[in-house]
């Protein structure tokens, strides 16, 4: 009887089975993936605004603190983000004819709030407070980063629901005393692990549902 296939026909009969299951199996993985990627993320992404505030020279040279232009830090849920009559406090003074800021000086004069782009952005369904964050010992460093060494800002963290969960399971790795939230070169002690221990008894903080499913889902 006649040979229907050549030789090779097995070998190339399993290469492409192989194949097709790498193929597949790269697939799920790149999916699996995806999500934790920048491009998803956002993580580390520079976005270009209408005016480019430089955080590094305002918070960091200047030493202008985080609550003069973010105002409801400490009492709701955003932070906020400071009209252009902040901006014009010091900028009717200084660099009044400045090109940089001739966005703001329009902003002012046609009084139609600059468009600021969001740079953390979280899902609709996520429910997050920033006044029940900085009111418990968390600083604004430890999600933002070192803002005051930035040019412009971008997201550090990548504020999966992991990365939180990570926090909220244990949180005394992260707690800092009040004095010390708005400080931006704020570092752990040696004996983190002991005063994060006394500063989750200090601030009331009950560990045992900071992963309840309604802390950040209602």
């Amino acid at each position: 009887m006649a040979q229907v296939f050549p030789p090779y026909a097995n070998t190339l009969a399993r290469a492409v089975l192989l194949g097709a299951a790498a193929l597949g199996l790269g697939g799920l993985g790149l999916l699996v993936a995806l999500p934790f990627t920048p491009h998803v993320t956002r993580q580390d992404i520079t976005i270009e605004q209408p005016v480019q505030f430089s955080h590094e020279h305002h918070a960091g040279g200047l030493g202008i603190d985080c609550r003069y232009c973010h105002t409801a830090v400490e009492q709701g849920r955003y932070a906020g983000i400071p009209p252009t009559d902040t901006c014009m406090t010091c900028h009717s003074q200084i660099w009044t004819n400045a090109e940089l800021l001739a966005p703001v000086r329009r902003s002012l004069a046609e009084g139609v709030p600059l468009r600021w782009q969001k740079v953390h952005v979280l899902p609709d369904y996520v429910f997050f407070d920033h006044s029940v964050h900085v009111n418990n010992g968390v600083g604004c460093s430890t999600c933002h980063g070192a803002i005051n060494r930035m040019p412009q800002v971008r997201q550090v963290a990548p504020l999966t629901m992991g990365w939180c969960l990570d926090c909220h399971r244990d949180p005394a790795p992260n707690l800092r005393p009040a004095s010390e939230i708005f400080n931006m070169e704020w570092t752990p002690p040696a004996d983190q692990a002991a005063q994060g221990a006394a500063l989750v008894a200090h601030y009331g903080i009950r560990t045992e549902h900071l992963t309840d499913c309604s802390r950040c889902h209602r």
